[in-house]
């Protein structure tokens, strides 16, 4: 049996050891557009590690994810001090696999993680345009104009726009038969949370 052709297999970053598992770029542009939120890690300039979680959007026509923050803050500080240099990650978790033995266990799973430089948007109708696709994404039946106001300038200047440009990814994907025995998922996790509502 031939292994995938996965993505990112020509990027030391990106390898994958399981290779059977790795998915190709096709899989990866359509999970990363579909996927509801990510990871964003950065470095400060002491290297202390930052995740930060994010809303995203996919753009594939400039291969690039485009998010947003406050605009001061430790994902920008951390930007400017370390050159750009970010991973991006994001993943969802299927049913719980049990075994006859502990270490057997398993999960289903699928995820995608991306390699690139991350840079503040500075060119106005750039920054319309991230924001316009995030809008479009977690809002699609909604319209500037008709349902909201369309971003306007004094919004643009309130907020940053974050270009991650990708330059390896990887994804990979562990799924069983739909009779996995004892497959089982767990409960969502529910927001608002709090300690007393999970007993």
């Amino acid at each position: 049996m031939s292994l995938p052709d996965h993505a990112g297999r020509d990027d030391a970053r990106s390898a994958l050891r399981r290779r059977d598992r790795g998915k190709d770029d096709r899989w990866v542009a359509a999970f990363l557009h579909e996927a509801p939120y990510g990871f964003l890690a950065t470095t400060d300039a002491d290297g202390q590690p930052f995740l930060n979680s994010n809303l995203f959007v996919f753009d594939k026509a400039r291969r690039a994810i485009y998010l947003h923050t406050h605009r001061t803050g430790r994902t920008r500080r951390n930007l400017e001090a370390t050159g750009m240099r970010v991973s991006f990650g994001a993943v969802a978790m299927g049913r719980l696999l049990p075994a006859d033995e502990a270490l057997e266990f398993s999960v289903e799973y699928a995820g995608v993680v991306a390699f690139g430089k991350g840079s503040v948007v500075c060119d106005t109708e750039e920054a319309r345009h991230g924001l316009q696709l995030l809008l479009d994404k977690y809002a699609p039946h909604l319209r500037p104009g008709r349902d909201y106001r369309a971003i306007t300038e004094g919004e643009l200047r309130r907020t940053a726009v974050f270009r991650i440009d990708i330059e390896s990814w990887s994804g990979k994907q562990k799924e069983v038969e739909a009779d996995f025995p004892g497959a089982f998922s767990l409960p969502a996790l529910e927001v608002p949370f709090g300690p007393e509502a999970s007993g």
